[in-house]
Order: C-alpha cells, then sequence, then structure tokens
C-alpha cells in the first residue's frame, strides 16, 4: 500500500520551509530514505505518521487521507511510526507498554493485551515480555518499538533513525528482523549508513533540503557510483554525488 505526498509543504513556526510543494509516493517493500542533516527526513516521516500537519497538500496511505476527518483514524491504524528516541515506561513491562500503545491507536483493553504477544513473537521478544521496559537494551528497545507500530496490523511502519546508536551485532539483528517482517509490511526507514543498503532495502529514496534528488532501485543507485570504487563504498560514493553537503 504506497504512501504518497502530494504537493506537500510544511515549515516550523514562521521559518523557512522544510518541505516546500513535495510531491512523492513511497512504494510497497522497504525503502531507505537518505540525506544530509536538515534535508527534511524527520519531518517527511512525521507526516506521513500523521504526527504533523502539512501545510498544505494532502499525505495518503492507500484512499485514506492523514488529515480527512472521517480517515484519520483508519489512517493512523494503517501507518505504524518509530520516532528517533523509543522511551521505556519503568512502571510498566515490555508487554504492558506494547499493549498501551495499542489502546493509545483505539484498540480495546484486551484486545490490545492479546495482540501484544503476537506483537512481541514477531518482534521476538516473547521471552521478554514480562520484563520492565527500561531494562531492555539499546537493540531490545528498538525492536520493542517497532512491536508498538505493528499491535494494531499496520500495513506501513516508518522508522526514523531505528539503528543510530546500535552496534554492529545489534544492526544486524534489525536488519534481518526487517528482512523478516518485509513480506508482510512495507518499511520507510531514515538512516545515515549505507553499509547494509544492498542487503535490506529494495528502493531509494534521497532528499537534501526538502526536495526528493533521487527516487529510485537499489541497482539504480548504485549505478550513480564514481568509477573504480569498491563494490563496498558503491553506496557512499553514489550519495555523495547527489547531495550538496550538510545543512
Amino acid at each position: 500500500m504506497p504512501l504518497s505526498f502530494t504537493d506537500c509543504s510544511y515549515a516550523y513556526r514562521a521559518g523557512h520551509p522544510v518541505l516546500d510543494r513535495l510531491t512523492l509516493e513511497l512504494p510497497a517493500g522497504c525503502t531507505v530514505l537518505l540525506g544530509p542533516n536538515g534535508a527534511g527526513k524527520s519531518t517527511l516521516l512525521a507526516l506521513g505518521a500523521s504526527v504533523l500537519e502539512p501545510t498544505a497538500g494532502q499525505v495518503r496511505v492507500g484512499r485514506l487521507s492523514s488529515t480527512g476527518r472521517d480517515d484519520r483514524n483508519e489512517y493512523r491504524c494503517q501507518v505504524g511510526w518509530l520516532p528517533q528516541q523509543v522511551n521505556p515506561v519503568p512502571s510498566l513491562t515490555v508487554r504492558e507498554q506494547v499493549a498501551y500503545a495499542g489502546w493509545l491507536k483505539g484498540l480495546s483493553k484486551s484486545a490490545a493485551w492479546q495482540r501484544s504477544a503476537r506483537a512481541l513473537e514477531r518482534v521476538g521478544l516473547t521471552e521478554l515480555a514480562g520484563r520492565r521496559s527500561h531494562q531492555l537494551s539499546g537493540g531490545q528497545l528498538r525492536r520493542m518499538g517497532i512491536a508498538q507500530s505493528l499491535i494494531h496490523d499496520a500495513h506501513v511502519v516508518l522508522l526514523d533513525e531505528p539503528t543510530a546508536g546500535l552496534d554492529p551485532v545489534q544492526r544486524g539483528v534489525f536488519r534481518d528482523l526487517v528482512a523478516e517482517l518485509a513480506g508482510s509490511v512495507s518499511f520507510v526507514i531514515s538512516t545515515h549508513q549505507t553499509e547494509d543498503l544492498v542487503e535490506t532495502y529494495e528502493s531509494v529514496v534521497v532528499l537534501d533540503r526538502g526536495r526528493p534528488v533521487f527516487q529510485g532501485g537499489v541497482p539504480d543507485f548504485l549505478a550513480l557510483a564514481s568509477d573504480g570504487v569498491p563494490v563496498e563504498r558503491r553506496a557512499e560514493s553514489a550519495y555523495r554525488g547527489l547531495v550538496r553537503g550538510e545543512v
């Protein structure tokens, strides 16, 4: 189910627009969102999650509008969101926190509790369901966050810098988890890291200063690398050729 942005603009307070009449359709599957700091990646994901509302334009998943009065609840059930920081609630167990996220999305308490078990199973945290959420490691916290975004059977999950601060082993676990879930869920993942691009993603979007400067499949993206660049650095080379540096 594609997530689309049509003529979308957004500015924080009275500042310069972060996004200005952006039009972009994110396909089903696993998409990586690349771009320098300040390019608008987090803003784009927040608009897609309906955490922010565009000052102009439309955000849709399928036929549902993020701002439509009749669509909003169903839209939020279709789109899950994992922000950069996953905050544990010290008084709650892992399962309780996941169930609470489902209740906030509109599930009844009983339905949220039942679905929390399945969500934790999908991310491999069943054995830690009774642990206090603040006792989880960084990688486990990210997995719990994904469980929170899946509890209401979302079709699209937006992840903002989900591997920031993770060590290589934790990143590998995260990569395997995304690959396992990708058959039933579409992911849009914002990151600065290009090392796992070939193994994890099907399509690439590069934002620079609020505008898409590339959208296409991974092979087309890698083809932009400079001649003679080693295979392991082709993604980095392609990216550096598209952006104008940190903002």
